[in-house]
């Protein structure tokens, strides 16, 4: 059976500084470009698409956004994206953080498949090991050790943390708020919420990727959705019916129309930090289902700039990887 963290505290939550206000930050899977239908493959580690990083940034920095830089290790060991990830950096205030592909990361000491692309599900030495060789990697390349990580696949364990915090990590954004990847073998993450919380171990907080519930059974969702997934079709009775929806920030797979309106219930209901998320391979089309052609890309920027102008009209700015750690320092 997969991790299967607890529903967090309310005393865990983080009751952000006064002046923080409310906020949204963007955190990007800065990774390699694999088939996403074919099994996992330790020798996909093309990075052709990370060339249109900094154009992205640059128009996300235009829009008053800014991104962090999740990069996985065939992103931090090739020249050509660390060069493209520096000017996105230096020009355009882009962070740079950790996200760890198993089956791409050294050591390789696993089979590749399934159960193992959950980093989380591997021995605790050699994740530790794993984490070792990205952070290193990470150091190499840009001068600096990354402070916010995400696991792959979301695939955090139960020795996650503790290896996370002692490796001076302060943010982690691996759990998908109210999403399971138990049938996979992966974690299940339908207990935890969206609001950032203390996980207990010393400087490292989670910061969820959030989903909101949309619609007039909206208040139950935590419990009706996970139940609705047992009876054929019922989500898709309960979206379709305008009763139940569940929306990931993100242009990815999600409609423009249901991500206005898990903004609004988002920000409606104050939440303090809203947190979005995109695959960096979808910024060039072709490497993922989310941007087959020119027409994909195009409706992926029409998302952005719909959602990015909502935000802005509402007074909810973008919040940098720094501006989030040095506010979590004020609240210890």
């Amino acid at each position: 059976m997969g991790y299967r963290p607890a529903s967090p505290l309310p005393e865990q939550r983080i009751v952000w500084p006064g002046d923080f206000g409310q906020r949204y930050t963007i955190f990007v899977d800065t990774e390699e470009e694999f088939d996403w239908t074919a099994p996992l493959d330790r020798g996909q580690r093309s990075v052709t698409a990370i060339a249109a990083v900094p154009q992205a940034a640059r128009r996300f920095a235009e829009a008053g956004a800014c991104l962090t830089l999740l990069v996985d290790h065939p992103v931090a060991t090739d020249l050509m994206s660390i060069e493209a990830i520096g000017r996105a950096m230096d020009d355009h205030g882009s962070g740079v953080g950790a996200q760890l592909h198993p089956w791409v990361n050294p050591p390789h000491d696993e089979a590749v498949g399934g159960t193992n692309s959950f980093v989380g599900n591997l021995p605790p030495a050699l994740q530790a090991a794993k984490l070792d060789v990205l952070g290193a990697a990470i150091r190499d390349a840009f001068g600096r050790s990354p402070r916010t990580y995400r696991a792959g696949r979301y695939g955090l364990g139960e020795a996650s943390f503790a290896l996370l915090a002692e490796r001076g990590y302060r943010i982690d954004s691996s759990m998908r708020a109210h999403y399971s990847y138990a049938g996979e073998g992966g974690p299940d993450y339908t207990t935890v919420g969206n609001r950032a919380f203390a996980t207990g171990h010393p400087g490292l907080t989670e910061i969820p990727f959030t989903t909101v519930y949309t619609g007039a059974l909206r208040r139950l969702g935590a419990r009706l959705h996970p139940l609705a997934g047992h009876i054929p079709h019922g989500i898709g009775v309960l979206a379709r019916s305008g009763l139940l929806n569940r929306v990931s920030l993100t242009p990815e797979q999600m409609p423009l129309a249901e991500a206005l309106e898990a903004v609004a219930v988002a920000v409606g209901e104050g939440l303090p930090l809203l947190n979005f998320a995109f695959h960096s391979p979808t910024l060039v089309p072709g490497h993922t289902p989310y941007t087959r052609d020119a027409a994909g890309l195009a409706s992926f920027w029409a998302w952005w700039d719909a959602v990015l102008a909502e935000l802005a009209r509402r007074g909810v700015a973008c919040a940098s990887e720094t501006q989030i750690i040095d506010a979590l320092d004020q609240t210890q």
